[in-house]
């Protein structure tokens, strides 16, 4: 069995591909720095140079592959990209697609991003080609983005006061996905994965708290002043606001709720954030200056 991974260098395809090779399964890495690819991988998988706008690449990509794990990141052209692949896929008799979703996809969604994914999704169900939908709540990966503020300004800054939120761990993502992609029964199937409890950013600043023995912050931020922050880091305008739309509804409470469906697929419960929090507690912390 021969399995492509798009995305193969991103925070959910990167662990797919090291789930894959515990599994023994011949895997083929899509991305566009075969560089990076290599340092990530080693030379036990194949790299497949190119990127989504490139039809050509992925049609050489999909030759000779019997699955697909399909993941891109946001963009304007995602579902472009995706239907692209979809397509290419069903041409070549792919056998499986597992497709990397997000918790929230619904047509008409405020969040364009969801919009996206539930399109794709659509499509992909009307393709014919046997397929896998993973539905990840809120990654904790996602808190890297604050590391810098919590490292230096002691504070955790977000849009996301009273908000409970069932945040998952990319590496539990990527387990579910590599058991979807090599073994059977799970064609046709949509799962939602959530960690194994609701927390609040509050709760993410004491757990952070204790792990680094530094006394952390949350701090509430206004819409406005987030859009804002985001916009002035860089953050192109339009993923900004839709950051912000995530997080209006995170404190709605579309995923203050758990599913049982991590342990259930592979065999254990979904990783804490406590967990997540002490595998990364260096990024977060200060280097220890000697005395």
């Amino acid at each position: 069995m021969k399995i492509l991974v798009t995305g193969a260098t991103g925070i959910v395809g990167s662990r797919v591909v090291r789930e894959l090779q515990y599994c023994g399964v011949s895997i083929r890495a899509f991305a566009p720095d075969t560089d990076k690819a290599a340092t990530l991988f080693g030379d036990g998988v194949e790299r497949s140079p190119g990127d989504f706008a490139d039809a050509a690449s992925v049609r050489r990509a999909l030759g000779g592959v019997d699955r697909v794990f399909l993941a891109c990141a946001n963009h304007p052209r995602q579902v472009e990209y995706e239907i692209g692949v979809i397509e290419a896929a069903r041409e070549a008799g792919i056998q499986r697609i597992v497709k990397l979703s997000a918790l929230g996809a619904e047509s008409g969604s405020p969040v364009a991003f969801w919009d996206w994914h539930a399109q794709i999704e659509q499509h992909l169900q009307a393709s014919g080609v046997p397929a896998v939908v993973l539905r990840p709540s809120f990654n904790m990966t996602n808190l890297l983005g604050s590391a810098e503020q919590i490292k230096y300004a002691r504070s955790l800054f977000a849009p996301a006061g009273g908000a409970c939120i069932a945040m998952i761990d990319p590496t539990d993502v990527a387990a579910v996905a590599a058991v979807a992609l090599t073994e059977d029964g799970h064609d046709g199937k949509t799962y939602t994965l959530t960690g194994p409890e609701a927390i609040s950013f509050e709760r993410v600043a004491e757990e952070l708290s204790d792990i680094i023995d530094q006394s952390i912050q949350f701090v509430a931020v206004p819409d406005d002043a987030a859009e804002h922050a985001l916009v002035e880091s860089g953050v192109p305008e339009f993923v900004a606001g839709q950051i912000v739309a995530v997080f209006g509804l995170l404190r709605r409470g579309v995923q203050n709720y758990t599913t049982d469906t991590v342990r259930a697929i592979i065999g254990r419960s979904p990783h804490t954030f406590a967990h997540f929090a002490r595998e990364y507690a260096a990024v977060f912390q200060l280097p220890q200056v000697p005395i």
